[in-house]
């Protein structure tokens, strides 16, 4: 249990649904997170992927206070000023044309879901609902979302899961072109896997699933709600591919901290969705619109990616001459401020090590370190953290 200033009842209203560390963060600033003792952190996780430009940003805070004194709420039977800046913006910025906006990155992955089912079951027969996803993504926690999904850890339990998901290797282009069948309907793939480890995908391979969804009337969906909004040093991952999706998924970073999502698409995929086949209530909220606007303000401010992408060189750097000290650590991946260490073995405790020296990370599957910055970390705060690893494997 968390010692605390907190009643240790208070505690207990919350669902068990977290294994949480033993901290209660009180107030953050850029990089850094204090708790209640007032004990600083260095935040390398961004609130997972969030916060890119930083904890209680004052620009996006002042956007935010100026919005809340004029509008809260509106229904989306009615338009909203920021609303419309915030998708005229994403599209102009992006390969895309129209945006369908909600609250979450799960959301947003629904949407898509749908999207693409009404796609096939208008372009192809009702029988053209299935979609292909690759092992190790993560999607969301929804049903059909935990579904695309695929990692069983996060279906065991929810079965029956819905129909029409199949799952193939990651980089893996024969069993690709296997899954393909007339009731294929779309692709959804992450340009880097995250939660699944860091994991870009070859080139090589998101032509060959460009290829295929051309040639078979399928859409393909890229998932960037975790590598999007600039992390990987372009504002969306698929900048730095060799092709361009027919619909992506947007959400975490976009509100930098407020609840926000965004299903973006083409067009003529978009013009599958007509008045009544998909609605959210809070979705394009003028108040977190305004915050994503101003996000999409600063990110786009001449120099602010090549600072990512720099930092990320930096970082990489660092983290390869990390490598060659320390033995047990197998493989270095990522792109820009999204960095991961895998280890040759599971490392559970390092997390925990990690956090009592001040720094706050984000372990999965036991072994793979997976470092998500805000864009404000420095040189310093770079060489603290791999510092704090070397102790580990010291102690």
């Amino acid at each position: 249990m968390i010692e605390s200033k907190k009643d240790a009842k208070d505690f207990e209203y919350i669902a068990n649904t977290y294994a949480r560390f033993p901290v209660l963060i009180e107030k953050g600033s850029g990089i850094r997170l204090w708790d209640e003792d007032g004990k600083e952190y260095l935040d390398f996780t961004s609130g997972i992927a969030v916060c890119n430009l930083g904890h209680s940003n004052k620009e996006i805070i002042e956007t935010v206070k100026e919005q809340l004194e004029r509008l809260f709420h509106i229904s989306n039977l009615y338009w909203t000023g920021p609303q419309l800046e915030l998708a005229r913006l994403l599209c102009e910025n992006s390969c895309m044309d129209q945006c369908f906006f909600c609250n979450s990155g799960a959301e947003a992955v629904e949407a898509a879901i749908k999207l693409c089912r009404k796609f096939g079951h208008d372009t192809k027969g009702s029988d053209a609902y299935e979609i292909i996803t690759l092992q190790g993504s993560f999607h969301g926690r929804t049903l059909a979302a935990i579904t695309a999904t695929g990692q069983p850890v996060y279906q065991r339990g929810f079965e029956p899961l819905p129909d029409g998901f199949t799952h193939v290797p990651i980089n893996d282009i024969k069993a690709l072109e296997l899954a393909f069948g007339p009731r294929t309907c779309a692709i959804i793939l992450e340009p880097i896997q995250g939660e699944g480890g860091v994991r870009p995908l070859d080139d090589e391979f998101l032509f060959a699933a460009r290829r295929l969804c051309d040639d078979h009337n399928c859409l393909l969906v890229f998932d960037e709600v975790q590598v999007g909004m600039g992390r990987t040093g372009t504002l969306f991952a698929y900048e730095q591919t060799p092709v361009e999706p027919d619909v992506m998924c947007l959400a975490k970073a976009l509100g930098n901290g407020l609840p926000i999502g965004a299903m973006l698409a083409k067009k003529n995929v978009m013009s599958h969705f007509t008045p009544g086949t998909h609605a959210s209530t809070f979705g394009g909220n003028p108040v977190v619109c305004k915050a994503a606007i101003k996000v999409l303000e600063i990110m786009l401010r001449p120099g602010q990616l090549e600072k990512v992408r720099e930092k990320g060189v930096l970082f990489r750097q660092k983290l390869l001459n990390l490598q060659n000290e320390i033995d047990t650590i197998k493989e270095i991946r990522g792109k820009g401020l999204i960095q991961a260490i895998e280890f040759d073995h599971e490392v559970p405790e390092i997390a925990n090590f990690l956090i009592k020296k001040g720094f706050l990370t984000i372990l999965s599957h036991k072994k793979i370190l997976r470092l998500l910055p805000p864009f404000q970390v420095e040189e310093g705060h770079m060489d603290a953290l791999i510092q704090a690893i070397k102790d580990f494997f010291k102690k």
